[in-house]
C-alpha cells in the first residue's frame, strides 16, 4: 500500500496529472501511515529531482489554515534542496498546480539537537538555532479538490509542499518579539494580507517546539543547517500566473517572489 500510495504521488508531480483521491487499496488510513507514505514519496522525489532534504515544514499551525482544511492540529513535511530558492525568486507558474502562498517565519539550526529524553523548553531549542529568516511556501497539492480528501492523504503529499522562498538569516534575534511582529504580503505592489507571528500557535517558536517534540518522539533528531518553516502568519493568498510577491516581516526582512505567466 504504502508503496503503490507513494507511487501515485510521485506521478502525479512527474507526469502533471492531478488526482481525484488515492485508490482505497493505496490510501493511508492513518497518520502512522500517512507519515510512512511521505517518506516514501520525498524518497522518490529526492531520486528524480537530485539534491537532498534540509529541514522540514509545519502545516496547519494558523487556526485559519486548520478551519480551511478541517484540521484539528498540525503536520508537516519534508523541505528539499531542488524546490528552495534564495529571494528574489522567479518560478514558472505552469510548475504547480496550484500556487497558495504564505508567509512564514523559519529558523534555522546551528548544531545537532538530537532526540531528548524528556521534552524540550522552548529556550533550550532557541539555543541550538543560528537564527531566524522570512520564507514564503508554495502551497501546491497533487489533488483536485484537495481541502476534501482528508488528513492523511494531505500527509502523504509531502504535507501539500510545492517550493520554498527564503531570505537572508538574521543571527541578532533573541530580542525580537516574533510573536508581535507584524508580517505584510504585498501582491503587484499592493498589500493584500496582514498578519503576525503570534498567528502560528501563539508564537513561531512554540510551532517549532511542537515539531521537535513529535520528531523526539519518533527517536528523530535535527542536524546542524536543518531548516524549520514554523506556518503561515497571515490568511492564505492564492497567486496567479505574472504576480509579483513581497512577504515583510519587519527587521526580520522580506521575501520577494514572481511567477513567470509562460
Amino acid at each position: 500500500m504504502i508503496d503503490s500510495g507513494s507511487q501515485l504521488l510521485l506521478d502525479a508531480r512527474v507526469k502533471r496529472a492531478r488526482l481525484i483521491e488515492i485508490p482505497s487499496g493505496a490510501r493511508p488510513a492513518t497518520p502512522q501511515e500517512a507519515y510512512q507514505c511521505q517518506g516514501r514519496v520525498v524518497e522518490k522525489m529526492l531520486a528524480h529531482l537530485g539534491g537532498r532534504a534540509i529541514g522540514y515544514k509545519i502545516a496547519c499551525t494558523n487556526a485559519i489554515a486548520q478551519q480551511f482544511l478541517k484540521m484539528p492540529e498540525p503536520f508537516y513535511g519534508r523541505l528539499l534542496s531542488a524546490t528552495t530558492f534564495d529571494s528574489p525568486a522567479r518560478l514558472p507558474a505552469g510548475d504547480f498546480f496550484m500556487r497558495i502562498i504564505e508567509s512564514e517565519f523559519a529558523f534555522q539550526f546551528a548544531r545537532d539537537l538530537p532526540p531528548s529524553a524528556k521534552p524540550l523548553e522552548v529556550d533550550a531549542i532557541a539555543d541550538a538555532l543560528a537564527g531566524v529568516l522570512p520564507g514564503i511556501e508554495v502551497v501546491d497539492s497533487r489533488f483536485t479538490e484537495w481541502t476534501k480528501v482528508g488528513a492523511p492523504s494531505l500527509i502523504a503529499d509531502n504535507a501539500c509542499h510545492g517550493a520554498w522562498v527564503k531570505g537572508a538569516l538574521v543571527t541578532d534575534w533573541r530580542k525580537l518579539d516574533l510573536a508581535a511582529q507584524a508580517v505584510t504580503l504585498s501582491v503587484n505592489g499592493s498589500v493584500v494580507q496582514r498578519g503576525s507571528g503570534a498567528a502560528v500557535l501563539g508564537h513561531p517558536l512554540q510551532a517549532l517546539q511542537w515539531l521537535v517534540h513529535r520528531l523526539h518522539a519518533q527517536g528523530i533528531g535535527f542536524s546542524s543547517g536543518d531548516y524549520v518553516t514554523t506556518g503561515v502568519t497571515t490568511d492564505i493568498y492564492d497567486a496567479q500566473p505574472g504576480d509579483s510577491l513581497v512577504a515583510d516581516f519587519g527587521p526580520v526582512g522580506s521575501v520577494a517572489l514572481g511567477f513567470e505567466a509562460s
